[in-house]
């Protein structure tokens, strides 16, 4: 029971993430679910939420879609890479996910502490989405997180926040949209972590009522950095797991 309440306070965590900065579900999510169960299963349960919350906020950002050259190229090469990220999920031990995990998480946590202030020309993005594309997919498809590789990418480019949204779920709508075969047909996604994943849905769009109502009044820097130490303490969680 006690597991259940975590799982079901990571799932409206990454909820309320989502609601306020447009990203960040699986980021909490998965590495809290993961901490009791194990990557693969996360992955499954959390795979109709980003879904569902992806497509909602494309549509709600439908109008910021132009002057966004690399989007496609991203999109497409980020799709190659899944399949290759899938393999490497189904073939792995568990610990030895959870330790990749652990350090895709450390590696995120210390990009977002050390980040230069440097902007990334559109001309240079454009040329550069394929190859970043592809790493994104891959990591996507192996611990189902991109987001060290891909929002880096694009907070570089210091986008709008409505572009950056609208950019950020395209590229995890299409992820979502690939993996949902992949998954099924790498027996991950079973029917009863299907109804698993519907049933997430609750927690994960009470969580984004919130942070849409929280998102009003918090300032950015304070949240930012109550989601890395989340993430620190998920991180030191994962390394125990995969190291003792």
């Amino acid at each position: 029971m006690n597991e259940l309440l975590v799982i079901f306070f990571c799932l409206a965590a990454g909820g309320t993430i989502k609601g306020v900065a447009g990203m960040g579900l699986p980021l909490v999510a998965i590495p809290g679910i993961a901490a009791f169960l194990d990557v693969p299963y996360a992955i499954a349960i959390l795979t109709i939420p980003i879904l569902t919350a992806n497509l909602s906020q494309v549509w709600r950002f439908r109008a910021h879609s132009a002057d966004l050259p690399f989007l496609p190229r991203l999109v497409v090469m980020s799709l190659i890479g899944i399949a290759a990220g899938t393999l490497l999920l189904t073939s792995l031990p568990a610990r030895f996910l959870s330790l990749g995990l652990a350090l895709v998480m450390l590696a995120y946590i210390a990009l977002r502490l050390l980040h230069p202030q440097v902007k990334l020309a559109m001309a240079r993005a454009t040329a550069i989405a394929p190859a970043i594309g592809f790493l994104a997919g891959t990591l996507q498809g192996a611990t189902g997180i991109s987001a060290p590789v891909s929002v880096t990418f694009m907070n570089a480019l210091r986008l709008e926040r409505p572009k950056f949204v609208f950019a950020v779920s395209v590229l995890f709508t299409s992820f979502a949209v690939a993996q949902l075969p992949s998954l099924a047909l790498a027996g991950i996604l079973t029917w009863q972590r299907l109804m698993l994943s519907i049933a997430a849905l609750v927690p994960v769009f009470l969580g984004m009522r919130l942070g849409q109502w929280l998102g009003r009044d918090m300032k950015p820097g304070s949240f930012d950095r109550l989601i890395l130490a989340i993430l620190a303490v998920i991180t030191v969680k994962l390394f125990a797991d995969a190291l003792f």
